[in-house]
């Protein structure tokens, strides 16, 4: 691991020229279909993003294609705008569901949903979202519309299988294959559910696969589903400069305490507290009511119908502070977070940078405290080393005592068993003979339990105003309806070079 010293001699990232930020390709270059271009047009889209630019030529084409790119720079439109080009211009079977979206969890689904919506608007294009939940009306609604045939399913998996186990979904003659965020579905115990799901599928399709990291477990996938694909690797780009990092480097029983301190320098408002379990979520969820704050908990074990209520009522500022797992970290269109608080270090230095960029968004100003403990040293310094800088150091509140530092010389007594730890070799307590006396007499199968994806549904946005927003970072569509423009592309681009990107999420 690397040293503070290390961290302070990282050289600095460097910044695209004014130049080179305006080389990037139109839209209008592109052969996507007119109906595509004019939905941009009137959502005022004129300029690809890095991943756009380098995703959308090879699957026209009809490419296998691995994009490796984070939350935030356009990847949903980089998917989109070629498949539905390629669902207009290529023939398909009308009966039949003609391309299949996963995604990790319900509130990038509604995203993704929302977003084609949008691009679609001019396009006679039959979409069924499939989330999930208890609802029978919805589940009715999802199978009628599945049986019928749809050019694009937009799923998360839990609700996926469970239609194609009752018979109600067909993917014999499904051409094409998007895994978004496949990193986040591994991590959530979907391995099995996406294999079932590829074996229902034909072998001579389009897969393409984004992840925002790229470990080994998704290479193996990829070597397993893919044909030859095309690889789009995307640097992870910065947290915004608007951003006021801080670290708290306290023991981990401190961090409550700390995060009451955070809290009583400024009324909370908009804040978001991201930890790293459910448990901890729902402990520290119990902890704030009791000491008063208007406190909203969101995490896997929530229904769809409460995890609706929670986030509507943070929406519309019914509450104070959201307590969540990493299931809000990706995905979700807040622009005016004023605060995130890292109960916990993230483990993968990618994961910090989403979650502290649902902060300082649309050009506005945040905060973001990361609260190290003792185990979280490590994965501050991957954090550090990401940054390429040292991240400000705060004191800690009068009458919390610093960590010790962790020296060599504790190290070695761990190791060997003389210091307070227990080392290999080192005496075991009585607690630790009776332990091990059990195991002895027989190990008990210890099987984490798996992730019940109850996917519930969401109503879908039904103005491509709305889509817009939720596939745009400080971006504004226009406020009022315009009649469509059948100019064509000449006049397209005589009149759309101020519009922005759609960066998706």
């Amino acid at each position: 691991m690397n040293s503070e010293k290390d961290i302070n001699n990282l050289p600095m990232p460097q910044e695209k020229s004014e130049a080179e930020a305006q080389e990037a390709t139109s839209f209008y270059d592109l052969p996507l279909h007119d109906d595509v271009l004019d939905a941009l047009y009137d959502m005022r889209f004129d300029r690809c993003t890095p991943v756009q630019e380098k995703c959308i030529p090879p699957l026209l084409e009809g490419r296998d294609l691995i994009g490796i790119a984070q939350t935030g720079t356009g990847k949903t439109a980089a998917y989109l705008l070629p498949l539905l080009t390629l669902l207009r211009t290529r023939e398909h079977p009308t009966d039949a569901v003609n391309c299949l979206i996963m995604a990790p969890t319900r509130e990038l689904a509604r995203q993704i949903d929302q977003a084609m919506q949008g691009f679609a608007y001019y396009m006679n294009i039959n979409g069924v979202a499939v989330y999930g939940g208890n609802d029978g009306v919805r589940y009715e609604q999802e199978r009628r519309g599945l049986t019928r045939g749809a050019d694009v399913v937009i799923a998360t998996p839990g609700r996926l299988i469970t239609h194609l186990s009752l018979g109600t979904l067909d993917l014999s003659r499904t051409t094409h294959f998007v895994l978004d965020e496949a990193d986040r579905m591994l991590d959530m115990g979907f391995s099995d559910d996406i294999m079932q799901i590829v074996k229902c599928l034909p072998k001579e399709r389009q897969t393409i696969l984004f992840s925002a990291t790229m470990p080994e477990k998704i290479n193996a996938l990829a070597r397993d589903i893919m044909h030859n694909p095309v690889e789009v690797r995307i640097a992870v780009s910065k947290p915004a400069e608007k951003i006021d990092q801080r670290v708290f480097v306290c023991k981990e029983r401190d961090k409550f305490a700390i995060l009451k301190h955070i809290f009583s320098l400024k009324k909370p408002e908009r804040v978001i507290v991201f930890a790293s379990s459910k448990v901890k979520v729902k402990e520290m969820h119990l902890n704030l009511l009791k000491a008063g704050y208007n406190v909203a908990a969101m995490h896997s074990d929530l229904e769809q119908k409460d995890r609706d209520e929670v986030m509507n009522k943070f929406k519309a500022r019914q509450i104070d502070i959201l307590v969540a797992t990493d299931i809000v970290a990706r995905g979700i269109d807040i622009d005016d977070i004023t605060m995130v608080v890292n109960f916990d270090a993230p483990r993968d230095p990618e994961d910090y940078v989403h979650r502290i960029g649902r902060t300082a968004r649309a050009g506005r100003e945040g905060k973001a405290y990361t609260l190290v403990g003792e185990k979280d040293r490590p994965a501050l310094a991957s954090i550090e080393r990401l940054l390429e800088e040292k991240v400000p150091r705060e004191p800690l509140p009068e009458g919390l005592e610093q960590p010790a530092a962790a020296t060599s010389e504790q190290g070695r007594e761990r190791r060997s068993g003389r210091g307070r730890g227990r080392g290999k070799s080192g005496a075991h307590s009585r607690n630790d003979k009776k332990r091990q006396g059990k195991k002895q007499h027989g190990k008990r199968d210890e099987t984490p339990h798996s992730n019940q994806n109850t996917d519930a549904a969401s109503n879908k946005a039904s103005t491509k105003d709305e889509a817009a927003k939720s596939t745009s970072e400080g971006q504004t569509p226009k406020e009022k309806s315009r009649r469509r423009h059948r100019g064509g592309r000449h006049h397209r681009r005589g009149n759309g070079s101020k519009g922005e990107s759609p960066a998706a999420e």
